[in-house]
């Protein structure tokens, strides 16, 4: 009986426990910190072992595969100590990909994955396609695989989890940018950053696809020491030679081996330039999945956005409130000032992550007119914009935040939350955050 122990009982760690049990193994489920009474109820229901608090070296050594969480960095001691004893230690879409018979899509890049995953997945199944979707959407691969398999996967991944990959191999791998992020875990260096994105490709062959971001010089240097051998498939705005997606006049185009197909920009749900390159990647990994060009339009004519990415929340007295909450770092937030052509009321801050808002005083001189700062130091954020935005409030009230977007805002005017910051100072996470932007705009919409 193979013998695997689990390294975190999170949702990927919970996943991969339940399917290395479905599948004869012998499961030993390890963690740090606390497991909730829910999994503790189900390892006992199936009889997994578990500890908490604490990770047992011995017990550890013991397992013939490891199992760590994407979060677990590979230089953590304890990991080391397993690897230096010739233990294989992988992540959980690893150990996933072994079970599963379906060709699988895998997305990646610093921003729009979980759009271009979702926009993937939608594009598919409008088409009648048998088709699932995990990763770092919704329930982990592990766990559905547990449960079910499909003929295609749609998966959103990490640079954390692919640097636990060690077979995979994606029929179709999307790059959509690499921008500074998480450097914190790469040495600040970020090529390594970049590294272990591309790392994505390292076991593709030549009947395999690779889409990417045509324009995006970081992805450009990494792909200098790529290892696989997909065939290439760019894209980008502008249409260049061998773009097999770019925006014509007023059309989107995209090419495949078979024909050409577009779609007109004002019938498109997502606005702005950024989701014009992730409905491209979707729209060829759908395409070169076997997804047909009639199906296409349909997909993307109902295709609802997750929540917390540019999302249409209220208009009161013709202020239109936009919730984007996930734009967590500079380079989100800049694709979100550059979808709008309206005046805007910008309302940003959090816990700075080493933020460079020059980055951002062109799309802010364009059209900002006001900018509420919500955090609990906002000094960097003020200093940044000081004399280039005409008015510079701060609170550290979301309610605050809004009633001052409707007094300072005018009809035709957009206030748009997009922080550009981690939200851990004031709220839970990103979600709690644009949840209670969101119930703040609606309370003032119903006194109005």
């Amino acid at each position: 009986m193979k013998k695997t122990a689990i390294i975190g009982s999170g949702e990927s760690g919970f996943g991969a426990a339940l399917l290395a049990h479905k599948n004869g193994h012998e499961v030993f489920v390890s963690d740090a910190g606390k497991i909730s009474t829910e999994k503790k109820n189900t390892y006992l229901e199936k009889g997994i072992a578990f500890e908490e608090e604490q990770h047992s070296l011995e017990k550890l050594m013991d397992a013939d595969t490891l199992i760590k969480s994407p979060g677990i960095p590979f230089s953590t001691p304890l990991i080391e100590k397993l690897l230096s004893s010739g233990k294989r230690v992988i992540d959980e879409l690893e150990f996933a990909y072994g079970f599963s018979k379906g060709k699988v899509i895998a997305i990646t890049g610093t921003n729009g994955k979980t759009t271009t995953t979702l926009l993937t997945h939608h594009l598919m199944q409008t088409a009648g396609m048998d088709v699932g979707m995990g990763g770092n959407v919704g329930q982990s691969w592990a766990l559905q695989l547990a449960q079910e398999d499909h003929d295609w996967w749609v998966l959103e991944v990490s640079s954390f989890q692919i640097e636990g990959m060690d077979t995979f191999r994606p029929n179709i791998a999307v790059l959509l940018n690499i921008t500074p992020d998480h450097l914190d875990r790469y040495n600040f260096d970020l090529s390594l950053y970049a590294a272990a994105k591309v790392k994505l490709t390292a076991r593709m062959e030549q009947e395999d696809h690779f889409i990417y971001h045509q324009k995006d010089k970081n992805i450009l240097t990494a792909m200098q020491n790529m290892q696989g051998r997909p065939e290439p498939i760019p894209f980008g705005l502008e249409p260049t030679s061998g773009s097999k997606s770019y925006l014509g006049e007023k059309e989107l185009v995209v090419k495949t081996h078979e024909d050409s197909w577009s779609w007109p920009l004002e019938k498109m749900a997502l606005k702005g330039s950024h989701n014009h390159l992730n409905t491209m990647a979707a729209l060829l990994a759908a395409k070169l999945a076997g997804a047909p060009a009639e199906s296409l339009g349909t997909g993307l004519k109902t295709f609802v956005n997750a929540a917390h990415r540019m999302e249409s929340v209220a208009t009161i007295k013709g202020i239109h409130f936009v919730n984007d909450s996930k734009g967590t770092n500079v380079d989100a937030t800049a694709f979100a000032l550059e979808a709008f052509d309206e005046p805007l009321i910008w309302i940003a801050g959090g816990v700075d992550k080493g933020n460079d808002y020059g980055l951002l005083e062109d799309k802010v001189a364009r059209h900002v007119r006001v900018l509420i700062c919500l955090g609990k130091d906002n000094e960097k954020l003020k200093k940044a914009f000081s004399g280039k935005i005409p008015e510079i409030l701060e609170t550290r009230e979301i309610t605050q935040a809004v009633n001052w977007a409707l007094e300072k805002g005018v009809a035709g005017d957009v206030a748009l939350l997009s922080p550009a910051c981690a939200s851990f100072d004031l709220f839970k996470n990103y979600e709690d955050r644009g949840n209670q932007f969101k119930a703040a705009v609606l309370q003032l919409k119903q006194t109005q």
